[in-house]
C-alpha cells in the first residue's frame, strides 16, 4: 500500500467572524468536528486549519487598493487552494455575508477552487432567513468554481440559547447531516 493512502485528508476552515469565542466561529468549529467525524467514521484523518478572515481584514484592504498580497493573505490562500475540502463560516448580518468573505473571495483566482467540496455555516442575526441566501452564496463560490455540499448549516438567534442549555438537536441535526 502507498504511503498516499494514509495521508490526511486536509480541511480548510474559513471563519469571516470576529474571533474566538463568538458564534460564527463555534459554528465553524462545531462544523468541522462533524466532518472530522464523518472523516473518521469512512475510516480517513482530516486535518483541520482554521483561517480567520477578520485577522486578514487589514492585508485584504491593502491588497484592494494596492494589488499586493502580503505574506500573511498569500499562505491563507495556499492553504484554501491546497487543501481538500472546504468549511466557509460566515455572519450574515442583514442578509448578506461579511464584507471579510467577499473580500477574501474575490482576491482568490478564478477557478482556482474547481471542484472543491464546500460546507457553508451561516450565522443569522435574524429570526427570519431570506430564502435566497444560499443561492447568493453558491453564486459567488460558483466564481472560483467550488461545489458546495447540498445542505446549508444556518443558526440564528433561537440557536444560541438553545446551545448554552445542551439543547442544540436541530442544529446539531443539520450540521451531521451537511458534514455527511
Amino acid at each position: 500500500m502507498s504511503t498516499a493512502a494514509w495521508a490526511p485528508v486536509i480541511l480548510a476552515v474559513l471563519c469571516a467572524g470576529v474571533g474566538y469565542g463568538h458564534p460564527t466561529r463555534l459554528l465553524a468549529d462545531w462544523v468541522a468536528e462533524a466532518v472530522c467525524r464523518s472523516q473518521a467514521a469512512g475510516g480517513a484523518r482530516a486535518e483541520v486549519e482554521v483561517l480567520e478572515l477578520h485577522r486578514l481584514a487589514a492585508d485584504l484592504a491593502q491588497h484592494s487598493a494596492h494589488d499586493r498580497a502580503s505574506l500573511d493573505l498569500r499562505e491563507a490562500i495556499a492553504a484554501v487552494v491546497t487543501a481538500d475540502g472546504l468549511v466557509v463560516a460566515t455572519p450574515v448580518p442583514a442578509a448578506t455575508p461579511s464584507e471579510v468573505f467577499d473580500s477574501f473571495f474575490a482576491v482568490l483566482g478564478d477557478k482556482v477552487l474547481s471542484g472543491m467540496p464546500v460546507l457553508l455555516a451561516l450565522n443569522s442575526h435574524s429570526r427570519r432567513q431570506p430564502p435566497d441566501l444560499a443561492q447568493l452564496l453558491r453564486r459567488r463560490l460558483a466564481g472560483v468554481h467550488a461545489d458546495p455540499v447540498p445542505t446549508v448549516v444556518v443558526a440564528g438567534p433561537a440557536d444560541w440559547p438553545a446551545t448554552a442549555h445542551s439543547d442544540a438537536a436541530r442544529l446539531r441535526a443539520c450540521i451531521d447531516q451537511a458534514a455527511a
